[in-house]
């Protein structure tokens, strides 16, 4: 499957995509954050559909066939999520979500000590490690990184 990369093809997305966005969420969740839970994804997952998805701007990139392949939502200044399905890891979508939303004036985002992939990822991006909490936004004992942009 090939997949030109420009920002004609990045999109928003809708109420009536929020199950496809889920689906590509937990497949990149099971992918990447493999210090989390079984009960824990299936805490999270409907308070993503039904909570978290309606607080943020969402975009999103589609394959050739108009599958969603990777997805970011944005709330102000921050990065609020940033997922790409694991079969297209590593072809340029999350950097281009990412040079989109800094275009957008993002500036902040948040990520889990435990995914050093992620982590690595938006360093790269010019993101800087600025402070560190011990529990997640609900409280979970999964400690965050914040970073800004340099």
């Amino acid at each position: 499957m090939q997949l030109r990369l420009f920002d004609s093809q990045i999109y928003p997305v809708f109420p009536e995509h929020y199950q496809e966005i889920v689906e590509v969420w937990e497949a990149s969740v099971r992918a990447t954050h493999h210090f989390l839970l079984e009960a824990d994804i299936q805490y999270f997952k409907p308070l993503i559909l039904n909570d978290f998805l309606k607080a943020v701007t969402l975009f999103c990139v589609k394959d050739n066939s108009g599958a969603i392949v990777g997805f970011m939502g944005l709330h102000e200044d921050s990065l609020e999520m940033l997922f790409i399905h694991p079969d297209m890891r590593g072809k340029g979508i999350g950097k281009l979500l990412m040079q989109c939303a800094i275009g957008l004036g993002i500036r902040k985002v948040d990520v889990n000590e435990q995914n050093p992939d992620a982590l690595g990822f938006y360093q790269r991006q010019g993101f800087e490690v600025v402070s560190r909490s011990a529990l997640d936004g609900l409280g979970k004992p999964y400690p965050i990184l914040h970073l800004q942009l340099a």
